[in-house]
């Protein structure tokens, strides 16, 4: 996310364009229905044909895959940023932490009055952690990157897996009554009463009633975000750092190299997460089928395709042209697209806009996600074309700085930031 300047990095912040895109892909379906349908579809407003083409699409290429991109993206930026801060003669840690404490308040305002699905206030907190390892060589970068994320994902898998047997057990023909009562009421408890979407509708009416919902059910959750999926964020962050360091993530390697690790890893990804959609939907989303394959034993392949996906994207954008300089645009303007996807969500579907959620299905609520890609191609380029920042970017900037940053762009560049 960092902002503009002279010397930008042009493959970075095409990625980081594309990753902005994809996220809102599947946030989306957050900000028009309840949370739970979220992470099991068939919860709320799932069963036509369109919702289930929808999912597979988005579990097979999107769902984790470019979240983990832009966690990539983002370690690779705080190098960049500190690196540009040296050599302007600044103390790395001072330009570091006013950038994640601004970053952290943005993150606090975007959860606790527009989303819960905010990851910002995640970002902030997991990169304070993750300064203490930007000196590091790439080979150190990458041991720790690997030691984080087994951390992250090895646990959650046995204790997953456990927990997929003890379910098993009840509903295998020998279980108990009592087990099998058990059983019931555990699946019956995937789909929301309706108690429980009523409430849910009317914490949307306005930004107070969801700030009001949030503040009663979940205050601490950014905080505690750092001790769920806070270890996979930095593990993230730190392959994104060792990938600036060694050239990958600026196009420095020759193009084989690319090739070498698009086709694997985009491939392991493609046949996993193929099979994994097939037998979801041949199961018509049994928890005992779905949850393993979405939740339990996916995460090591995210950030596989992530990878995969920036080695394509590099490939495919060796230079600039209009397609790249848009997409581009819409990287260095990332924090604000990223915003203001969530601000064009809370008028589609908070009460007092259009007061959509919960009325549509979850193929119907991401059909406005083209109609928001297109957005933010269209007004990036011509924004960056008369001013420095983003609106987002420069407000982020100037507090960080705690000065007014000019906006307007001058005949004459300015200095590397």
């Amino acid at each position: 996310m960092a902002t503009t300047s002279p010397d930008r990095i042009l493959v970075l912040d095409i990625i980081r364009g594309i990753a902005v895109m994809g996220i809102f892909s599947v946030n989306v379906v957050g900000m028009a229905m309840i949370e739970q349908a979220y992470f099991y579809p068939p919860g709320y407003g799932f069963g036509s044909l369109g919702d289930r083409i929808m999912w597979a699409a988005n579990f097979i290429l999107v769902d984790g895959k470019f979240r983990s991109l832009f966690s990539i993206l983002f370690g690779a930026s705080t190098i960049l940023v500190i690196e540009r801060g040296i050599a302007a003669g600044k103390d790395p840690w001072r330009v570091h932490y006013p950038r994640m404490a601004v970053l952290l308040l943005f993150g606090l305002a975007h959860f606790y009055f527009l989303w819960w699905g905010d990851i910002l206030a995640n970002y902030a907190l997991v990169g304070m952690i993750a300064f203490i390892f930007w000196r590091l060589p790439v080979k150190w970068l990458l041991v720790a990157a690997a030691i984080a994320l087994s951390a992250g994902y090895l646990p959650n898998m046995v204790m997953g897996g456990q927990q997929i047997a003890q379910y098993q057990a009840k509903a295998a023909p020998g279980a108990s009554d009592e087990q099998r009562a058990a059983l019931q009421e555990l699946l019956a408890g995937l789909k929301p009463s309706e108690e429980a979407l009523a409430n849910d509708k009317a914490a949307h009416a306005s930004i107070p009633a969801h700030f009001d919902s949030i503040m009663e059910a979940q205050p601490l959750r950014p905080f505690m975000s750092v001790f769920g999926y806070g270890i996979e964020t930095l593990g993230l962050m730190l392959i994104g750092m060792a990938g600036y360091k060694s050239g990958f993530l600026t196009g420095s390697w020759k193009r084989r190299r690319y090739i070498e690790i698009a086709v694997p890893f985009i491939g392991a990804s493609l046949i996993y997460f193929g099979i994994g959609a097939r037998e979801v939907l041949r199961a018509d989303f049994s928890p005992f089928i779905f949850f393993p394959w979405n939740q339990i034993y996916s995460g090591p392949l995210h950030p596989v395709a992530a990878i995969g996906y920036a080695a394509l994207i590099i490939l495919i954008f060796p230079k600039r042209g209009a397609i790249a300089d848009r997409l581009a645009a819409v990287g260095r303007t990332a924090f604000t697209n990223y915003l203001g996807a969530t601000i064009i969500g809370t008028i589609l579907f908070f009460g007092f806009g259009l007061g959509l959620y919960g009325q549509l299905s979850r193929g119907q609520a991401w059909l406005f996600a083209p109609g928001v890609w297109l957005i933010m191609l269209l007004w990036s380029k011509p924004w960056l074309d008369r001013y420095r920042y983003g609106p987002f970017e420069w407000a982020w900037r100037s507090l960080s700085r705690w000065q007014w940053e000019p906006m307007l762009r001058t005949k004459t560049p300015g200095p590397p930031a």
